[in-house]
Order: structure tokens, then sequence, then C-alpha cells
């Protein structure tokens, strides 16, 4: 007869039931540490907020804004928010800034119910749409009245001096541009839709970007919603181009680049493609890159 310790021996009148009890648990204490739920890490949120227009046509900077950035949300020419603000060069802005986007018409001015409505974002695939209704004045300001001018007194003109000549360089448009990168035009430039501003590239990811002509990086982030990581370059005082849906960004602002230099790697867009969103601009506008890119 084989022997059975005593520790575990069971009593006869219940053979079946107790061994399938001490069966049952051996077999779940091995096991019963991996069952336990690993806890998940919280998903990590991230939120660009969008460029909005104060009811009066202002725009308060943010950190990492630049006046070419602003200008570029709205489709406004650079350098006339420079002067509506009285910015001149390095058109230098600080976050907290208040930022004269949209000059108040004379019905505004003078208190009348209309309104002036923009497309407040220029990005592919979206277009926001801002009313911009004039601030309702509580009090008006008395003329005062005028003093006649004595006869004998000659008016005095004062001889404003011009202003010095701006560099050619900063003046003269492109004479020549190059192709941003290699690949297949998916999708082409159609006026007035927000949405293509520009043209499509397609091609491989991490595959280079080069700057289109020489200038000035203006822009290199990515705050502007639709467009990734972006670098915008100033050609001159009337162009810029975009490169945009980036994987990687070669230059910072500031930067001064020349036609075919290496700015950036291809990246992916929302959908998940491979591919670059290019533009050109011509006074703060979209224009077909297509009339200054040479022929493939």
């Amino acid at each position: 007869m084989r022997y059975v310790p005593k520790s575990v021996r069971v009593p006869r009148r219940y053979p079946t039931a107790m061994l399938l009890l001490v069966v049952a648990v051996l077999l779940a204490l091995p096991g019963c540490h991996r069952h336990y739920r690993p806890v998940q890490a919280p998903k990590s949120e991230t939120s660009i907020v969008k460029r909005q227009l104060n009811a009066d046509g202002t725009y308060y900077v943010r950190s990492g804004d630049t006046l070419y950035a602003i200008a570029f949300s709205y489709g406004l020419d650079p350098m006339d928010v420079a002067k509506m603000n009285g910015i001149t060069s390095p058109y230098t802005i600080y976050p907290g800034q208040k930022l004269q986007l949209i000059k108040p018409t004379v019905a505004q001015k003078s208190g009348s119910s209309s309104a002036v409505t923009v497309n407040a974002a220029k990005t592919p695939g979206s277009v926001t749409t801002t009313t911009i209704k004039p601030p309702v004045s509580s009090t008006r300001a008395q003329t005062e009245p005028v003093k006649p001018v004595s006869e004998a007194t000659a008016p005095v003109t004062t001889k404003q001096p011009s202003p010095a000549p701006a560099p050619a360089s900063s003046t003269a448009d492109p004479t020549s541009w190059k192709w941003p990168t290699k690949g297949r035009v998916i999708r082409g430039f159609v006026a007035g839709d927000p949405a293509r501003n520009g043209l499509d590239i397609g091609g491989k990811e991490g595959q280079a970007i080069t700057a289109t002509s020489g200038g000035q990086v203006v822009y290199s982030g990515n705050g502007l919603i639709g467009y990734g990581e972006l670098i915008i370059i100033k050609h001159s005082e009337n162009m810029l181009s975009a490169y945009a849906h980036n994987r990687v960004r070669l230059v910072k602002e500031g930067d001064q680049v020349w036609a075919g230099q290496k700015i950036a790697e291809m990246g992916r867009n929302s959908s998940n493609e491979a591919l670059l969103h290019f533009e050109i601009r011509a006074l703060g506008k979209p224009v077909n890159p297509m009339n200054y890119l040479p022929d493939s």
C-alpha cells in the first residue's frame, strides 16, 4: 500500500469531493497573479488654440506667434499689418501685444451697425468665418470750434524727408524658383478654396524638402492649425513660400537660406499621406505655385 503523509490524507468518506477541491486550489494558485489588469497611462492631449479676432478686428499676440504667422493665418499682407500697427523692421512682436488686423471702416468709426466678414483661418481643410461688429460707443467727443485764421498768416508747410530706400534683397521679387521636393502633384491649387491654397506634392516620408528660392525664415513651428510642422520663408517684401507637414524642421526663425538648401524632411498630413503642402503667397494672398515653378 502506498504511503500518504498525514498532512494530505483525505477522510475516506469524502475522497472524491476533497480531491477535486484540492486540485482546483492547486491549479488556481500559480496563475492568479497574472490576471491583474495593468494600469493604463492617461492619454496625452494636445490642443492648438485657434487665432480668434476680437470684435473690433484686433488680435492679442500669443507666445510663439510671429508677425508673418499671424498675417499668414488670415491671408493678410504682413507689411500692411506692420504699417497699421507702427511696427518696423525686424518686425518684433511680444506676447500680450494688441495688434489691429482689420482696419475699421468709416461706418464702423461713426458707430453704424455695419459689419465686416473675413476668412479668419485660411488653412488646408478648414476655414473659420469671423464677423467683426463695430464697437458701440457710449459717448461721442464734442467738436471744438475752429478758430479763424488770420489772413496775414501764411500757411506753414513742412517737407517730410523721403524714406531711405530698402536693400534690394528685401524688395526685389525672386526671378527664378525651384521645385521644393521631388514627387507628383496629387492636388493642385484652386483659387478661393482655403483647403487648396497650394500644391500637395506626394513622396516618401523623410525625403528632402528644399527652399524654392533664397530668403529668410520668418516662421518655423507648429502653431498654425492644419499645417503641422510649418516653415515660412520671406523672399521679398511681397513674396512668401510655405512648407507644411514636415517630419523634421532643419531651420529656425531668422536663418538665411539659399535656393535648393535642405530645410526639412517630408512628413505626413492628418490623413497619413506622405506629402508636402507647398504654398506661394503674394502680398499675403495665396497664388498658384504652378505660375512660378519651372516646367518639370
